[in-house]
């Protein structure tokens, strides 16, 4: 066996469990949603009505992440509806995050909801340890986890999603023979759908397939992405666990579909400041900044396109961002209705060694203070607690979106 263990832990149903266990907690409810028909979606009357997650009673009905609310209630008359709240999603990662802590001196953050830990230093109790963790978590938390060990991260993931929950999985070399290459190939990590079909057409239908498939077939239609697939259909990785006390992400965005089509600028650029409220919380809480702002426009027909702009410098400041988020939309807008908006930042680095230059006003460091003053005001009373006088008397909210978006969160790439 190699030297390193490496744990994956991945929590069960993270969006449900965790509105769950805020709800038993806090007196919302006196029942689990957990043990009945019930999602995690968006808002019907504001025409953003997506199902982000759902309980093991709600699969009975074949309801399906990403399908709209609406055709989800189809399926099911008592079916329960609960908003998302980020806030609370990130206090629960958060926590589990200080638990992890107590165990080992490499944790990487790899999403809101997945953590790879560096346990060599206890491979003689391995095993041992990864009960202790899995129960303290839901006896100290409230929610479950899947651990998945392995001798890389690769397999550790793979561990984890095996199908049962509340659960912990070995995936060593040994075993990939007898676990891993007889699962579709489907569930190889960095196996897409259109991937998939692709190798479909070359007869492989499992991960033991590509595993013992000539490379060169692949390699001639695949390139370098051949060996990647090649390399993990046969548990070939070799990335170290990054010691990060953030969420390492690629991006921060945000995005909202309004209640009503906008036609004036006022109007689209007060959504849009709703919406940088929230992503440069975000990007605070993160403890990163950005240097590029993207925003992207739906209008009432449908119509997609999108607009983006460099940075002088890195900032995270909400007063920086709209500036910069409100030059992008003036170079793009075209002037028809808008049905829905979406800002994002990108090339992001840490705040931790940010020093101005020189041309950098002097007010810099006042907006930065009043922003962090601002964010633990909400942190602490609620988002409402706090927000701007324009919208007062006004029909769009003070914060807009908030929902993690999955692609924020950096996925293992290609190359590790």
């Amino acid at each position: 066996m190699d030297d390193k263990i490496i744990f994956h832990v991945d929590v069960n149903s993270a969006y449900l469990s965790w509105i769950a266990v805020h709800r038993l907690q806090f007196g919302e409810d006196n029942i689990d949603i957990r043990t009945i028909p019930s999602i995690i979606g968006g808002n019907i009357k504001e025409r953003h009505g997506i199902v982000l997650a759902k309980s093991i009673p709600a699969k009975k009905y074949n309801i399906q992440t990403g399908e709209p609310v609406v055709k989800a209630l189809g399926r099911c008359k008592d079916l329960k509806v609960y908003p998302p709240d980020y806030k609370i999603f990130m206090r629960c990662s958060d926590a589990m995050y200080e638990l992890l802590r107590e165990y080992s001196p490499l944790i990487q953050r790899y999403s809101v909801d997945e953590v790879f830990m560096d346990m060599s230093h206890l491979k003689d109790n391995y095993m041992d340890k990864a009960i202790e963790i899995k129960d303290r978590i839901e006896k100290e938390l409230g929610f479950t986890v899947n651990i998945g060990i392995s001798t890389n991260k690769l397999l550790a993931k793979m561990a984890s999603d095996f199908k049962k929950k509340n659960s912990i999985h070995t995936l060593f070399q040994e075993e990939i023979k007898d676990k891993m290459w007889p699962l579709p190939i489907r569930d190889l990590f960095m196996v897409g759908s259109r991937t998939e079909k692709k190798l479909k057409k070359l007869n492989i239908q499992t991960i033991g397939d590509l595993a013992h498939y000539n490379f060169d077939i692949l390699n001639h239609m695949f390139k370098s992405y051949a060996k990647v697939i090649y390399n993990y259909a046969n548990g070939i990785e070799n990335s170290k666990v990054r010691d990060k006390n953030y969420l390492e992400v690629k991006g921060i965005g945000n995005s909202t579909t309004v209640p009503f089509d906008i036609f004036k600028r006022e109007d689209a650029l007060k959504v849009l400041l709703s919406l940088v409220e929230t992503a440069s919380m975000r990007l605070r809480k993160n403890e990163t900044m950005c240097t590029l702002v993207h925003v992207s426009i739906k209008t009432n027909v449908f119509i997609r396109y999108s607009h983006q702009v460099t940075l002088n410098s890195p900032t995270d400041s909400t007063e920086e961002l709209f500036k910069e988020i409100t030059k992008a939309f003036d170079e793009v807008w075209k002037g028809e209705g808008i049905r829905h908006l979406g800002v994002r930042f990108s090339k992001l680095c840490s705040n931790e060694f940010y020093q101005k230059n020189l041309f950098d006003d002097d007010k810099k460091d006042k907006r930065r203070a009043l922003d962090k003053t601002i964010d633990e005001i909400r942190f602490r009373y609620g988002n409402k607690s706090v927000f701007r006088s324009t919208f007062i008397n006004s029909e769009i909210k003070p914060l807009s979106g908030g929902v993690l978006e999955e692609e924020d969160y950096m996925m293992m790439g290609s190359i590790l």
